[in-house]
């Protein structure tokens, strides 16, 4: 993820763009990948693949659980959005 450790070494910002979304995810992941060793395998979505139907199946059940969370950093981080954008 270059451009992830490219965001990481600017502060989470994107060049010349401001700040990226749902920063506290993207270090949460980038920590762990800096632990362990992964190959992310970009494959094509609803296209019938057994391990992304699967995936999609747990994102939407999730999704739609009751016992759901709110997300407070991305809620903050919609209130120092520009008003009229969202």
């Amino acid at each position: 993820l270059g451009w992830a450790d490219t965001w990481r070494a600017k502060g989470w910002r994107k060049t010349g763009k401001g700040k990226i979304l749902n920063p506290d995810l993207w270090q949460q992941l980038m920590r762990l990948l800096d632990e362990h060793k992964v190959e992310l395998i970009w494959v094509k979505g609803h296209a019938g693949h057994p391990e992304n139907e699967r995936c999609d199946r747990l994102a939407v059940a999730a999704a739609n659980g009751r016992n759901l969370l709110p997300d407070r950093n991305y809620e903050s981080s919609q209130e120092d959005a520009q008003p009229g954008l969202f």
